[in-house]
């Protein structure tokens, strides 16, 4: 084989490996319910339930903070971010999960937060230690 051939079958290797990596980012959001059933790690969006428990202390394990979403569909799950508290959690306006359920909490390791602003919207990514 030529030189070229080589570095050419090794580009669309790449290209592939690539493709596949980004498919799993690209999914479309599921509810409580859709991840329940499907065991996998999925995307839920929903709204902050201020008025539940949100738990963290950093003194104990600074990578674990539990609140309570309610997804599109209306139903309220326990989230358990396996990382720390974000700065002005509360004043979210839409949060972002992605996780999987285990039993009946929603495990998640990325959270991706939309903050209301004076004067633009903010979006701010949480990364989980799993991630």
């Amino acid at each position: 084989m030529k030189k070229l051939s080589v570095v050419l079958i090794a580009m669309i290797g790449v290209a592939i490996w690539l493709f596949a990596t980004a498919a799993d980012d690209m999914s479309t959001y599921s509810t409580f319910t859709d991840a329940t059933m499907s065991g996998k790690k999925v995307k839920v969006v929903g709204q902050l339930s201020k008025d539940k428990e949100m738990y963290y202390n950093p003194a104990e394990d600074p990578n674990y903070f539990s609140f309570y979403v309610k997804d599109k569909d209306g139903d309220e799950k326990k989230v358990v971010l396996l990382a720390e508290k974000p700065r002005d959690f509360e004043l979210s306006e839409q949060i972002v999960i992605t996780g999987k359920m285990q039993g009946e909490e929603f495990v998640a390791s990325d959270m991706l937060m939309k903050c209301p602003s004076k004067y633009k919207d903010e979006e701010i990514y949480i990364k989980g230690a799993q991630g």
